[in-house]
Parts: structure tokens; C-alpha cells; sequence
């Protein structure tokens, strides 16, 4: 392996390493950034699982193939029907990457894993690429692209180093080439409308770009084969996250952003929105499979499929929400309702129609967050593959809290609601507590530290506090009158809350000691973005390594 071979470092050059990948680096040529190691290794994690799952399925759609074609062939020999009339079979049955050899001497056939193709759209160093092809035991082929001339020449490098080819060009449609990297240079979202058509979609497509991801994800969602993996970044929080940018949040996501402790959850929801419509379009919807706010990005982790009748229901899980200025309580409406009606024969119709009301923050997605059966196969990977990750305990941390996370939108934190009472602040245990007394259900949130998710109601959840303040009790007198505390105060609450410490507190359930929250690294940010563009007319010349860094 690369890994296990000196690497020679030109002059005006380093070597950067990461897990069994090496590349020369040049800060004239392309762009990384070190602190997304992160990044990196819960994609490796995620495409990895995907991936087996998907070759999972194949193999028991063969196994299954195989069992009816015996079946056939057997009922064909008892009617002294000539055998080389039942060899063929439905071509519709039939999966890519699947060889069926005929039995020749009683030889049985045997299964050929299926190897996907991933599209990485703006490679940079191909740090990402060179991982995805040395590190994913399924994968057939890596396409890895960049605008800039400097990046491809950066790529062709660090895959030499790698022992992965010499770093040649894109072959042609019919995949002569056996490298494990095919190198394109051009327009990311040219490339993927060149493989949108059925035959040429790619099994997972990557966007990891300066900024937001917005311009890509409509050749995306079209690029990718029905049950791929999409996989995106976008580190534009200030635009996701705030209300500095509304404008721009719309024109970029087709929602507004919110103005609340859980902005970062929203952003993830305004991101799941985007992927939804832009899917819908072409008759595909979305299921999230791990979305994730991470330092000054999200990263969300999507399988796109192909059925009418999901797109339709999308109506029903995208919502525009009403959010108090003062306390952050929020109103979820949904853009649409699905209703149910069942005919005597049997047969099930949906009848989609929209529900009335004021339009303040969103329209944004309203579903799930994450698959907990597909988080808890990528925590057991992890588990078992500790060494391969350099950001394994954090990875298992984050992942862990994903897994156990409430599907409702959105979390709160104890110190932001008694700020609106002016009350001493309640621990996460006694808040937990109160609520599972009162049979609700209660998880942390990923997105925030000492946060927590919960199925009350907003008015059950000031119960609480109205009935921890009965204990330790408000200086009234350092309230003014027209403050919104008053209010909030003024009120009884309905039902007694019990403190009493339950069982499945947060406290009570981490027995096992887990990052789970990070703090801030060191060198956290985005790395300041090149400050010319590529020249989109250049000539090919010696000169092209001159240019300005690629985006990443």
C-alpha cells in the first residue's frame, strides 16, 4: 500500500497525510482543508455501508432469480422439453455487475458483488477520490472532477503516489480503462447532465463545495441511479443559519431562514427542502438517511428513488412554521395534508389538499432527520473499524446521538426557556425527568450541546418550568411590567410537574463515555477562499499550473 512506501516530496511541495492516503500539496494549485477529515471519514463510513446494503439486496434479488430459473428448468425436464428453450430469462430480473454462468459439468453459478461507481464533482486535491477508491472495498470507479487545470494536474500526482494509475483522463463510455480514478476536467454540473440519462447514472455523487451547494443539486438529483446515495455539503451557514441573508437563503433554497437557538437544525431542514422539490421535478423523492450540523457546515446523506406516489406525499412533509419572537415557540404547518380512503375492492387512494395560514419561516422539511437502522449499521462499522478512522470517537459520538434523536422539529435547551421566565436554570436530568414522568418522550439533539428534543407541547413544556419556579421561586421585582415574563408567569399550570429522577433520563442512559459533542478545533472555519477565478479561456500551456486554488 502507499501507505507502507517513502513518498518524495519535491521542492516547494508538502506531503499531507490522511489515514492510508497521501498528497503533495502546493498552495498554488488546489484546496484542503484539514479540519475535514471529519467529513471525510463519516462518508467513507456512510458510502461504505450503502454499498454493502445495496450489494446485500442484489445478491438475494440473484439468490431469488436463481431459485425461479431451477424451478423452470425443472418443470421443463419433466415435460422432455429441450433444455436450451429454458436457459433464458427475464431480462427485467437481471441486476448490473451479475454474472449467471450456464452449468456446464455441474458447476454451480456464483455471485458477483456488485461494484458501484461514485461521481465526485469538484475534487480539488482528489484527497476524497484517492479515499473512496483505496478505502470502500466496493467500489468499481471513482469520477473524479475540477474546472481548474492546476487541480487535475494536483490529481493526477496524488494518484500516482497512491499506487492507483498514473492519473489518466476520463476513458470513454464503454470503461475500457480499469483505473480505479478517471480524472475529468470541466464544468461539475456539465458532467452530471452528460450522465443523467438512465444508462449512464452513477451510484453516488458527492458535492462538497466552497459555500453552498445549490447550483449542483438539480444535475444531481438527475445524475444519480434510482436508490443512489446522494451526499452534500454546504458550509454557507451564514446564509442557513441566520436572518442576515434572507434574500439570498430563498434564492438559494426556496425558504427563509430562522431566527432561533435551533437555526442550525433548521438549516438542515431548509437543505432537506431543496434536495425534496428539486427531486420532485423529475418524478423522484428523497429519504434522509443521516444529516448532520457539524462545526461550520451540514452534511446530509439522502437515497434519491424513483415513484409517483412519493413525490406526491413530499406535499405533506415540507412546512412553513410561526415562530415567537420572544420565546421561540413554533407552529408547524404543513404545505399539505395526505388523506387515506380505501375503496371496497381494496384499493387505496390518496387525496392530497393544502392547509391555510401565515407564512413566516421555511417552507422547510418536516420528516425525519435520519434512519436509525441505517445510522446504528454505519455506528457497528465504526465499531469494528476503529483503526481506519481518524475521527472515529467523535464520529461514534455524533452518530450515536443522531441515532437516538427525536424525529420532531425542533430542540430546545433548559437555559434558553428559563431565560424567557427569569428563572434559575433547571438541569437537563430534572427537565428530562418532568417530561417522562408526564409520559412524553425526550432525546438529545445533535446539532447542540446540552440541547433536548422532545413530543410536548410548548404550553406542557412552560408547565414545567412554571412548576420548577414554584421551588425557586422569580425576583418579580426585577421584572418590568411590560416585559413578556410577566405573561408567561401570569399563567397556572395545568397539571403538577414530578421532578422525581426517571430512569431514562440523558444522565441516566450515557453510561458509556462518548464524544458527543466537539469542541471547536483549532484551525475551525473554512479556509479563506481563492481570490481570483479560473480564466475559463485559457490555452494549454505550462502556465496552467499557475492557477488559483480549486474549490473543495
Amino acid at each position: 500500500m502507499a501507505s507502507n512506501t517513502a513518498v518524495h516530496v519535491p521542492d516547494g511541495f508538502r506531503l499531507h497525510t490522511e489515514n492510508t492516503s497521501h498528497i503533495l500539496l502546493d498552495a498554488n494549485e488546489a484546496f484542503l482543508n484539514p479540519v475535514q477529515e471529519f467529513n471525510r471519514d463519516t462518508s467513507i463510513a456512510c458510502i461504505r455501508v450503502w454499498s454493502e446494503e445495496l450489494n446485500r439486496t442484489k445478491e438475494e434479488r440473484w439468490n431469488k432469480s436463481q431459485q425461479r430459473k431451477a424451478a423452470q428448468k425443472g418443470s421443463s425436464a419433466s415435460s422432455k422439453v429441450p433444455a436450451a428453450a429454458n436457459i433464458g430469462t427475464d431480462e427485467s430480473e437481471r441486476t448490473p455487475d451479475i454474472s449467471e454462468s450456464t452449468e456446464v459439468g455441474g458447476k454451480k453459478h456464483e455471485y458477483r458483488p456488485y461494484k458501484i461507481t461514485i461521481l465526485e464533482a469538484l475534487s480539488a486535491t482528489g484527497l476524497r477520490s484517492i479515499r473512496y477508491a483505496k478505502e470502500i472495498p466496493l467500489v468499481k470507479y471513482v469520477i473524479a472532477n475540477d474546472l481548474s487545470h492546476g487541480a487535475i494536474e494536483a490529481m493526477k500526482r496524488n494518484i500516482s503516489i497512491n499506487g492507483l494509475g498514473d492519473g489518466t483522463l476520463q476513458p470513454s463510455s464503454n470503461g475500457a480503462s480499469k483505473q480505479k480514478i478517471h480524472l475529468n476536467e470541466g464544468d461539475a454540473c456539465s458532467l452530471m447532465y452528460n450522465h443523467r440519462e438512465e444508462k449512464k447514472r452513477v451510484d453516488v455523487v458527492d458535492l462538497d463545495p466552497y459555500g453552498t451547494a445549490a447550483p449542483f443539486i438539480d444535475a444531481a438529483v438527475q445524475c444519480v441511479t434510482d436508490g443512489g446515495l446522494l451526499c452534500v455539503t454546504c458550509t454557507d451557514l451564514s446564509v442557513l443559519a441566520t436572518t442576515n441573508y434572507p434574500e439570498k437563503c430563498f434564492s438559494n433554497y426556496g425558504g427563509v431562514p430562522v431566527k432561533a437557538e435551533y437555526c442550525h437544525e433548521s438549516a438542515l431542514r431548509l437543505v432537506l427542502h431543496t434536495l425534496s422539490t428539486s427531486a420532485s421535478r423529475y418524478g423522484r423523492y428523497i429519504e434522509p438517511l443521516l444529516c448532520l450540523s457539524i462545526d461550520f457546515y451540514v452534511r446530509l446523506f439522502v437515497c434519491v428513488r424513483t415513484a409517483p406516489v412519493e413525490v406526491k406525499k413530499a406535499l405533506s412533509k415540507n412546512s412553513t412554521f410561526y415562530i415567537c419572537t420572544t420565546c421561540q415557540t413554533h407552529y408547524e404547518q404543513p404545505l399539505g395534508r395526505m388523506i387515506t380512503k380505501t375503496s371496497t375492492s381494496g384499493h387505496t387512494n390518496y387525496i392530497f389538499k393544502t392547509h391555510p395560514g401565515p407564512l413566516v419561516a421555511g417552507p422547510m422539511w418536516s420528516g425525519r432527520l435520519h434512519d436509525p437502522d441505517f445510522v446504528g449499521k454505519v455506528l457497528a462499522h465504526i465499531e469494528e473499524n476503529k483503526s481506519h478512522y481518524g475521527t472515529s470517537s467523535r464520529m461514534k459520538g455524533m452518530l450515536t446521538v443522531a441515532k437516538e434523536e427525536l424525529e420532531t422539529p425542533f430542540f430546545f435547551t433548559p437555559s434558553k426557556v428559563a431565560s424567557f421566565f427569569h428563572c434559575e436554570t433547571p438541569s437537563i436530568d430534572d427537565v428530562a425527568s418532568a417530561l417522562l414522568n408526564a409520559g412524553h418522550r425526550v432525546s438529545r439533539s445533535h446539532a447542540c450541546a446540552g440541547s433536548l428534543k422532545t413530543d410536548a407541547s410548548h404550553r406542557e413544556l412552560h408547565d414545567v418550568f412554571r412548576c420548577w419556579i414554584k421551588t425557586h421561586p422569580v425576583k418579580m421585582e426585577n421584572i418590568s411590567e411590560t416585559s413578556p415574563a410577566r405573561r408567561l408567569l401570569a399563567k397556572e399550570p395545568l397539571v403538577e410537574a414530578n421532578f422525581d429522577r426517571h430512569p431514562m433520563t440523558p444522565g441516566a442512559q450515557e453510561t458509556i463515555r462518548l464524544v458527543r459533542y466537539q469542541e471547536n478545533p483549532a484551525n475551525w472555519g473554512p479556509a479563506k477562499k481563492a481570490a481570483t477565478k479560473p480564466d475559463l479561456k485559457r490555452k494549454r500551456s505550462t502556465e496552467a499550473l499557475d492557477e488559483p486554488p480549486a474549490k473543495h
